[in-house]
């Protein structure tokens, strides 16, 4: 059964990729049916900022109202699949893939609406200012919904007028197909729907049913009082963040980071096949159904791929190569110990089950925090993350160990050597005290957390325009261009504080960088003068981005919330799962990681954004990952070598995994590098400190979080963790 199933599985892995790549009848391959962000298609992106002092109820009314106007006008724009967002509280984000001038997409979608009333003879009844409320009612004629209409004293008196007028014929139809006695409600020039007068209404209360064809569904009812409440309550819309897409940008962006994630997992692949053999094999079969799985999820629930998105596919890449070295690991040491090799495949699996779920979910607790916290592609990063994890924990415990147990049952295949085992192996061992030394692994990370933080206050810390606000143009200039000149430029359109660099293979492209968050209207005079003195032309626009001061303080509360909330919740699950000394040490050694990181970018100058927050989040998860597995053996042993003293128990502990998370690491490293030579700048953004991130959490595990649980037992007078409770494996 074992032999049919895994054949079956392994037609569907070469069936999969087949129809993936190429599409099969009527079925289209994935490159046609997965959705593009914005910085792989092109396009615009808006973030209006809503000028009201609407608090709780009435401010998510008004944002819900704001947002079925701005739906209603971007569709109008002809645009594929344009998205409208609420953001945060009193934000209102819109997507335009497709669209390629900021200025007329903010003019289309930040003016006010403007909601009419008018009688068939064209005449003006009232506006939108005199509605007071509008909201959906049962219909008790004609079953469904109707919508309740209220108006203010002044639309009372109006509406009285009007419906008197046209009870009594006074009102004659000068539009054709429009009955004398309806009065239209029109949103912008458009009319959204035209009920026929009945009867006087002099309250200032009416009611717009289905007429005939019975009442209107409740989604329809919702939908039209929504864009006449939107009428009714128009609010002052702020551009706080823009950012423009060229099409031609993106699409290099996309061919170069699908190149370098093809390099990375083709890196990994050849590194499992060098260090575990035929394991090795099973593993790169379950990653291949691993990142169709991916990829195919992601089309189900209409997910955005973005730039970020594939940083955090290639990520999860190299985390569930994570499961699949546990495992292996597990399994080499039950051969070492003297089991064969189907009983130690079988004892393998079960003991490293357990490290597998504790190290994943912690990792989605990260995850699950950034997408709530994040925006934008953050949140594309985030869901690719958590759908990978998830989709990995599936293919290393059901995938892999289907192949491994086959291959086990297999004499030919169940060699020494096919397992990369060598025959006069000894169990893992590195000659050196970890528990001994803690002090100097203390004393060496406080030095390069307090360099790199003083040296960051210092001079200051280089954070981009998205948090300190600004406004940044990547142009094609066509051929290297002299600075002065373009500064020169610049000055006559008022910025003074320019930052430009050259940018392209040939430096034939410029980054201008301005602490001024410049409106439309500024940006299009910067750009106007840029195209009449260097002859350029609106193609040579290749990207925009604006950010408003708010932005970024909204980007810096985020992160320190997102780290704390994240550290909290791994906490809590840490506690439940060991005890509050493993918990308290884990949490040290995530702050160590994250101010590792941040000292790294004080140190360098490296410039810190809004992926860099990703990246914190991404660290925190991961470093508990790491530290989790060092503490599943820790705990395992607790209940095995109960006469060692405690530092030779931890030191054993550290060695026993010290392989596994080096590999781990370096399969993760092996797989970001390519992207971050490859993938361009935006991607770098969210590499670079992941990078660094994984080799500090690699670090911290063995060096810092072993170390402080050890010094915690010290101070409360040793562990208190049970044998009957260490049933966890590695």
């Amino acid at each position: 059964m074992k032999k049919v199933l895994a054949v079956l599985l392994t037609i569907l892995i070469i069936f999969g990729w087949y129809v993936t790549i190429f599409g099969i009848g009527s079925f289209a391959p994935i490159k046609d049916q997965i959705k593009l962000g914005l910085d792989l298609s092109g396009g615009v992106y808006v973030v209006m900022e809503a000028q009201t002092d609407a608090t709780g109820d009435d401010l998510k009314k008004l944002m819900s109202q704001t947002q079925a106007v701005i739906e209603r006008r971007v569709n109008q724009l002809g645009l594929s699949e344009p998205v409208v967002t609420i953001e945060g509280n009193n934000r209102i984000r819109v997507e335009l893939p497709g669209a390629e001038d900021a200025d007329e997409a903010i003019n289309a979608i930040g003016k006010t609406a403007q909601l009419q009333f008018v009688m068939s003879d064209k005449t003006i009844v009232l506006d939108g200012s005199q509605v007071k409320d509008a909201g959906i009612i049962s219909d008790q004629e004609s079953g469904g919904y109707a919508i309740r209409l209220e108006f203010n004293k002044e639309g009372s008196e109006a509406f009285k007028d009007a419906t008197t007028k046209i009870i009594n014929h006074e009102v004659t139809s000068q539009i054709d197909g429009v009955p004398d006695g309806a009065i239209m409600i029109i949103l912008d020039g458009e009319v959204i729907s035209s009920p026929v007068v009945q009867s006087i209404i002099p309250n200032g209360e009416a009611t717009i049913t289905a007429g005939g064809r019975g009442g209107f569904g409740e989604e329809e009812a919702t939908s039209l009082s929504a864009l006449i409440r939107g009428g009714a309550l128009p609010v002052a819309l702020k551009e706080v963040q823009t950012s423009v897409v060229g099409p031609t940008l993106g699409l290099d962006a996309l061919q170069m980071s699908l190149i370098a994630g093809a390099i990375g997992v083709a890196l990994i692949f050849i590194l499992l096949i060098a260090m575990y053999r035929i394991m090795g094999v099973a593993a790169n079969l379950a990653l291949l159904l691993y990142i169709l799985i991916v990829f195919w999820v992601i089309v189900a629930m209409r997910g955005v791929l973005t730039l970020p998105g594939i940083a955090g596919l290639i990520l999860s890449i190299g985390m569930a190569v994570d499961a699949n070295v546990i495992i292996f690991a597990r399994i080499k040491e039950e051969v070492i110990n003297g089991k064969s090799i189907r009983v130690a495949v079988s004892s393998g699996f079960k003991r490293a089950m357990s490290t597998i779920i504790d190290s994943q979910i912690t990792t989605i607790i990260a995850g699950i925090v950034l997408y709530q916290l994040g925006s934008g592609s953050v949140k594309g990063f985030a869901m690719t993350l958590m759908i990978g994890i998830i989709a990995s924990i599936f293919t290393a415990v059901v995938v892999t160990q289907l192949y491994m147990e086959l291959i086990s049952e297999n004499k030919t295949l169940a060699t020494m050597r096919n397992f990369g085992i060598k025959t006069d192996e000894k169990k893992p061992f590195v000659e050196v005290s970890f528990i001994k030394h803690k002090k100097i692994f203390y004393i060496v990370s406080v030095a390069i957390i307090v360099l790199g933080l003083g040296v960051g206050m210092v001079r200051g810390f280089n954070y981009g325009i998205d948090f300190t606000g600004g406004t940044m143009f990547q142009i094609n200039m066509g051929a290297e261009t002299n600075v002065s000149e373009l500064k020169n430029v610049l000055k006559d359109s008022g910025i003074d504080d320019a930052e430009i660099v050259h940018a392209g293979k040939e430096n034939n492209e410029i980054i201008i960088k301005t602490v001024q968050a410049l409106d439309s209207d500024a940006r299009e005079v910067v750009l106007n003068n840029l195209f009449d003195k260097f002859n350029l032309t609106e193609d040579s626009v290749l990207s925009v981005e604006q950010f408003g001061p708010s932005v970024g303080d909204m980007l810096k509360a985020n992160a320190i919330k997102a780290v704390i909330i994240a550290s909290i919740g791994m906490l809590i699950y840490i506690i439940i799962r060991f005890e509050w000394k493993f918990g308290l040490a884990a949490i040290t050694s995530v702050v160590h990681d994250v101010l590792i990181l941040v000292a790294f970018y004080g140190l360098f100058n490296v410039t810190v954004n809004n992926p860099f927050i990703a990246a914190v989040l991404t660290l925190v998860g991961y470093s508990i990952n790491d530290t989790i597995v060092v503490f599943d053996r820790i705990r395992e042993n607790l209940g095995i070598m109960k006469k060692n003293k405690l530092d030779e128990l931890i030191d054993t502990s550290i060695k026993q995994t010290l392989v596994r998370s080096l590999m781990t690491s370096l399969t993760t490293v092996l797989a970001i590098i390519p992207l971050y030579v490859l993938g361009g700048e935006t991607i770098r953004q969210f590499t670079l400190p992941l990078i660094v991130g994984i080799i500090a959490g690699a670090a911290s595990s063995i060096f810092i979080a072993s170390p402080v649980y050890y010094d915690l037992c010290q101070i409360t007078g040793g562990p208190k963790y049970r044998a009957k409770k260490s049933k966890s494996k590695d």
